[in-house]
């Protein structure tokens, strides 16, 4: 047999034999957990990672009277095949030194940190209820906390406008049992943000509430109980601590949509009532400044997102531990 012969058979098994690596790897690979992460993976890098990039590069940007209204980063000069690319970080710079959004991050991290405290307070003894009620009612009480959601939510923002206006059945069931003499003043004020605010997102705050005390053991408490344990030491040495996680993800679902929130500010709020969304708004619609309007998005993103990573890093060190 000739060396050409001999080079050739070896060429064809190591061929083969990588091949065959290669199928037992594709074996070894769990199609239907790569599947499942994969969905949410490519979601998310769609409709989230993609738009964020979006939006980031017009905050580069510089305002136009223009369609669309903002400079390109990148320009191509296709006679000099001479390519630039320009970046202003002014926006940027405008942000921090305008008193204007600085006082709305400030507004909205206030309004949207007091409603989520109120939302937990308010939500706590309900998703108690609900997680030591009958298990054949359980269903039916989860229900009803949903049922908010089953109409629109500008719908109930609009109702809640009929209960806080001077004449509004509010005033008028106080001034009827005779507590006040004169309509109490609660459109435009914090207040009524506040209350639309917690009403709005009260089931939020609820279900994973609900998730966490269900899971608990109750026999721990009767435990707590035969020790001598009051109902209060109880609850705030076993029930609380249990109840972490839920507590966690109940205030992220509250307060990042509350800080972004532009609706019920709008509808409920006064003029003195200054979120970062009405100044999207405004920036967007009003100005139809872009570039500018990225940027506040861009710094209130990454706003709301470093105090997940560090909450979510403290969680996992936790466990670990």
């Amino acid at each position: 047999m000739s060396s050409q012969t001999l080079s050739l058979a070896e060429s064809i098994i190591d061929a083969t034999g990588r091949i065959l690596a290669k199928y037992n790897f594709m074996q070894k690979v769990n199609w239907g957990r790569l599947s499942v992460i994969s969905v949410p993976s490519i979601w998310l890098f769609v409709f989230f990672f993609l738009p964020f990039l979006v939006v980031f590069k017009i905050s580069f940007a510089e305002s136009e009277i223009a369609i669309p209204p903002y400079s390109d980063i990148l320009n191509w000069d296709a006679e000099d095949a001479y390519l630039s690319f320009k970046l202003s970080f002014a926006n940027y710079i405008f942000l921090f030194e305008d008193a204007l959004y600085l006082d709305a991050y400030w507004s909205s991290v206030k309004i949207a940190a007091v409603s989520t405290v109120i939302t937990l307070i308010v939500a706590f003894p309900m998703a108690y209820l609900i997680a030591r009620s009958d298990p054949s009612k359980r269903s039916l009480l989860l229900m009803l906390v949903v049922v908010p959601f089953w109409t629109s939510f500008l719908l109930r923002i609009y109702a809640w406008m009929g209960f806080l206006n001077k004449n509004g059945l509010i005033n008028q069931a106080l001034m009827g049992l005779g507590i006040i003499d004169e309509p109490l003043i609660m459109m435009q004020t914090d207040f009524a943000v506040y209350i639309g605010i917690v009403y709005a997102y009260l089931p939020l705050m609820i279900l994973p509430l609900y998730t966490a005390l269900e899971k608990m053991d109750i026999t721990l408490l009767e435990a707590a109980s035969d020790l001598g344990a009051t109902p209060t030491q109880s609850f705030i040495r076993i029930t609380l601590p249990l109840a972490v996680p839920g507590i966690i993800a109940g205030c992220m679902l509250v307060f990042i949509p509350a800080v972004g929130e532009f609706v019920i500010p709008s509808l409920l709020g006064g003029s003195d009532t200054l979120m970062i969304g009405r100044v999207l708004w405004d920036e967007f619609f009003q100005n139809r400044d872009w570039p500018m309007a990225a940027a506040v998005a861009t710094v209130m993103l990454v706003m709301l997102l470093l105090p997940i990573m560090l909450i979510s890093d403290g969680q996992d060190k936790k466990e670990e531990a």
